[in-house]
């Protein structure tokens, strides 16, 4: 996850630029991990609410690490008493309320505390936030407990609080936007609600279909129309976990990934190297200087990451991944090149060189499947969490 802090009415780039202003990179480290077995997410949360007392500049993100370990541990109370805590003024309070407001909401529904949920996000709409990632996290929770029209009703409002009422609402429109990552999710999801909801197809609709053709424009062969991503059957069997289905999906993925890179000659994706922890810790161990690109802890390094991929999205990158990098790797690349490990020309061309032998994950992850770094959190919880990123 990227680190960057958000305060309340600034665009995405102002607010990444103030956090690498004012962020000191490494002085959070990673929760302690052991190779086996792995620590439970209680165990995680726990590690992150040590942390956040240690390092209270960093308090803010690592109680929202924590809360959501609670959450996936099923200790809903204490993640919820995390969240009402980073809302309490009186305790610190938070730079983004909205979304950490939105995150309690989602909490509240997963706790099976439906109407608590239900009155938070009638108070939050009175409050009309008008950061998208917020209003993303309250109709996905809608969504996520078949409150599909409902949850459209969020995603139309939560782009018309954004673009603003007067705005037409456009591919370009969406694509000009200071938050279009997080605003083109919105209106991607309006058009998957409404379909789940049965409901006619609309200008906003035609909308979500020019920006998700754009998105595939590049592709060799014939993208997939959107009315069939979001076929409610399909949602259905992909929601309710059908193995089958779910492997015919991915074999199918995976042809049509490998078809398109084979027709491309001379076009690569853009790999951004990742170190799991334990080949993080190699990494330094042999080459201390590469801690100049990653940070010297592994907290950093993650979140070092999902900004630079979103970054390089925001700058118009479309085929972009993670190369999930070893240091036996590393070495072998640059015995076979003749170059260093330890030099950075060397690391660019052997993320260069996963990518071409298919060794990388196209990012980004959809929302709702797991997150690229190898946690056990959908991608929306974890490092695609707009409250972190």
């Amino acid at each position: 996850m990227s680190s960057k802090r958000r305060a309340p009415g600034r665009n995405k780039q102002s607010r990444k630029q103030s956090h690498q202003k004012s962020r000191t990179p490494g002085r959070v480290p990673a929760p302690r991990r052991s190779a086996a077995p792995a620590p439970s997410p209680a165990q995680r949360a726990e590690e992150y609410e040590r942390l956040a007392e240690r390092y209270p500049e960093d308090r803010e993100e690592l109680l929202l690490d924590a809360a959501g370990e609670w959450c996936v541990a099923g200790e809903y109370d204490r993640g919820l008493a995390l969240y009402e805590r980073l809302l309490d003024p009186e305790d610190g309070g938070c730079r983004q309320p909205d979304l950490v407001d939105a995150l309690r909401i989602g909490a509240l529904w997963d706790a099976g505390r439906e109407q608590e949920a239900r009155t938070a996000a009638a108070a939050f709409r009175k409050r009309h936030p008008r950061d998208p990632g917020a209003w993303n996290f309250v109709g996905e929770a809608f969504e996520t407990h078949d409150a599909y029209a409902e949850a459209a009703e969020w995603y139309t409002a939560g782009i018309t609080h954004v673009l603003g009422a007067a705005a037409r609402v456009t591919a370009d429109a969406v694509e000009a936007s200071p938050d279009r990552f997080d605003l083109e999710i919105l209106v991607i999801a309006r058009h998957r609600a409404r379909r789940l909801a049965g409901a006619a197809h609309d200008d906003w609709d035609e909308v979500a279909d020019e920006l998700h053709a754009r998105r595939q424009s590049g592709l060799s062969g014939d993208a997939r129309p959107l009315d069939e991503v979001h076929d409610p059957i399909r949602l259905q069997q992909m929601r309710g976990g059908d193995a089958s289905f779910l492997e015919a999906e991915i074999e199918e993925l995976a042809a049509e990934l490998e078809a398109d890179w084979a027709a491309r000659t001379g076009k690569v994706k853009t790999c951004v190297l990742f170190w799991p922890p334990e080949e993080f810790a190699r990494l330094l161990k042999r080459w201390p200087e590469a801690a100049k690109a990653y940070g010297d802890d592994h907290a950093s390094h993650l979140r070092q990451v999902e900004r630079t991929l979103r970054q390089l999205s925001e700058e118009g990158g479309v085929h972009l991944a993670v190369g999930h990098a070893t240091l036996a790797g590393l070495e072998a690349h640059a015995e076979a090149e003749g170059g260093s490990p330890g030099a950075p020309g060397t690391r660019s061309s052997y993320a260069a060189e996963l990518a071409r032998r298919g060794e990388a994950a196209d990012w980004p992850p959809p929302r709702n499947g797991p997150c690229w770094c190898g946690s056990d959190r959908k991608y929306k919880k974890c490092c695609g969490n707009p409250a972190n990123g």
